[in-house]
């Protein structure tokens, strides 16, 4: 019997970070991460993935119809852009003034907030 395992990898990408989608639809365009699901390796991206909603009239929305929303994206088509807006690769150093560990560009070597 094949053993499934659950693991859960250290992700290069966290929310609030400006990312470039690099392939699927939305493919060269820029957003804000809104959001995480570690479990499923996907985010959502602010602007990017939208799909076509179908709600009903509830207290919220008393119109309803088809409302635009945003669908998750895998991490794997997801690059972060460093602070200069290139994609980039990230790595993990210990910084020598704190002595916790950051995040850095690969291609600028810059810390990434």
């Amino acid at each position: 019997m094949l053993k499934v395992y659950n693991m859960h990898f250290k992700l290069s990408i966290k929310k609030g970070d400006t990312v470039k989608v690099l392939a699927g639809d939305s493919r060269g365009q820029q957003g804000k991460v809104l959001m995480i699901n570690v479990s499923g390796n996907t985010a959502i991206v602010e602007g990017i993935n939208l799909v076509s909603k179908h709600s009903k009239p509830n207290s919220k929305n008393t119109q309803g119809g088809i409302v635009k929303k945003e669908a998750s994206v895998h991490i794997s088509n997801l690059m972060v852009l460093d602070s200069k807006g290139i994609a980039t690769r990230v790595g993990r150093t210990l910084d020598s003034k704190t002595n916790n560990l950051v995040r850095y560009s690969k291609k600028s070597g810059e810390v990434i907030k």
